[in-house]
């Protein structure tokens, strides 16, 4: 059986960034070349396996015979995000970890520090992967699959284990919002399923932020400086100032727990023309709505400053909070909980302050809460992932497997 270092190493060296000007699917033809090789090691363990054209890997180990239990799903993506590289990941594996600074060797001088990320030493003495400094790591989410593909193979060489029909699912392109739009739950199967794409060791998450993207587009007017006075529209300067009215204590560095955000991820322009996008988050849906509507109010106070036309915004919504979806089956809850306490795990019942293909899912109809995958400072040269978290988790899956058949 293939350790799942071996196993999540081979997966990181594929690059499988997604791309969210991308109008295809797949976003990127590169995330194929990894749900074929899921696809096809799915296959060589003997299990059924589909990857149809919008690249979803669909597979099924059938149910141990006299067995009775709900079809379950699992189910992790394989793109990576585009804030930072995902091209040429050279990991580094920290074996006892002792507590102190990590060189991150691709860039001199560039350290992970406990004292910039206490959560470090939560894992003294554990192996430690992290990257080179110069791209992501890509445990959010290619450890969801490292851990489920390394349950799957144990229930495979371990036919004496009784189960259920287990259903597996790998999907691209959910960094840009785009991960199950396509995907087909009546032939996937499942009667609950569970997101592998949490962080740290224990994370159990039902509810998550309702969604919304903004790209707000600045006209300015380039006029020669030397004769500005009066005619010019520098469409940066009104861009900022656009930005400048969004409330100020609702960006992300400064909000926790339920607290929603304004996220400006991109600002691009010149003289004569600006783009802003950015992300719009609330755990809340009368916050969420009236987060959508801020915007439009600063666009409209731009356009009655510098004249009609000036400001325009494409506000798209993303996915909304699955808790009022997967709250009527809370035993699915009470069973990652128990799956968890069977490990001496402790359970971090918490909200999602991000997004998760589950949220989409389970509005198709397929109840799906999120559980850890193991990994830390996701879409940056800061993230690492525990060895041993990714164990536990490849565990706390064939603990839920068990409890469902029971």
């Amino acid at each position: 059986m293939e350790k799942i270092l071996d196993r999540f190493l081979r997966y990181v060296s594929v690059d499988t960034q997604s791309c969210e000007t991308s109008e295809t699917q797949p976003s990127t033809e590169k995330q194929l070349k990894l749900l074929r090789m899921l696809r096809d090691e799915l296959k060589a363990m003997g299990i059924q396996a589909t990857l149809d054209k919008y690249g979803y890997v669909m597979g099924t180990l059938p149910a141990t015979p006299g067995v009775k239990a709900p079809k379950l799903g699992f189910i992790a993506h394989v793109d990576t995000a585009p804030d930072a590289s995902g091209a040429d990941i050279k990991p580094q594996i920290i074996e006892d970890y002792d507590g102190s600074d990590i060189p991150l060797c691709g860039v001199p001088g560039l350290y992970l520090k406990p004292s910039e990320f206490p959560e470090l030493l939560e894992h003294k003495g554990q192996t430690l992967i992290t990257t080179d400094g110069t791209t992501l790591l890509g445990a959010d989410d290619k450890a969801g699959v490292a851990e489920i593909m390394d349950a799957v193979q144990y229930l495979v060489e371990h036919p004496e284990i009784p189960h259920g029909e287990i259903k597996i699912g790998f999907t691209p392109d959910e960094e840009i919002g785009r991960g199950v739009v396509k995907f087909d739950v009546k032939k996937f199967g499942a009667d609950y399923a569970y997101t592998m794409d949490g962080g740290d060791i224990g994370e159990l998450e039902f509810e998550n932020f309702n969604a919304a993207a903004a790209t707000i587009r600045i006209q300015g007017r380039n006029v020669h400086p030397g004769y500005a006075k009066g005619k010019m529209k520098n469409a940066i300067r009104i861009a900022e100032e656009l930005d400048s009215l969004l409330p100020a204590n609702q960006k992300p560095e400064y909000t926790e727990g339920y607290e929603g955000f304004y996220h400006l991820i991109a600002f691009n322009g010149s003289v004569e023309e600006a783009t802003v996008t950015y992300i719009l988050r609330d755990h809340d849906l009368d916050l969420y709505e009236e987060k959508k509507a801020v915007v439009r109010r600063c666009v409209d106070f731009i356009n009655a400053k510098y004249g009609e036309g000036t400001a325009t915004a494409e506000i798209r919504h993303q996915y909304y909070n699955m808790r009022k979806q997967v709250e009527p089956h809370y035993h699915i809850i009470e069973k990652a909980i128990k799956a968890m306490e069977m490990e001496g795990i402790k359970p971090k019942v918490q909200p999602i302050r991000g997004g998760t293909d589950g949220a989409n899912l389970s509005f198709m109809g397929l109840p799906c809460p999120n559980l850890f995958a193991g990994g830390l400072n996701f879409h940056g040269k800061m993230e690492f992932v525990p060895l041993e978290n990714m164990e536990a988790a490849s565990r706390v899956i064939l603990n839920l497997i068990s409890l469902f058949a029971k």
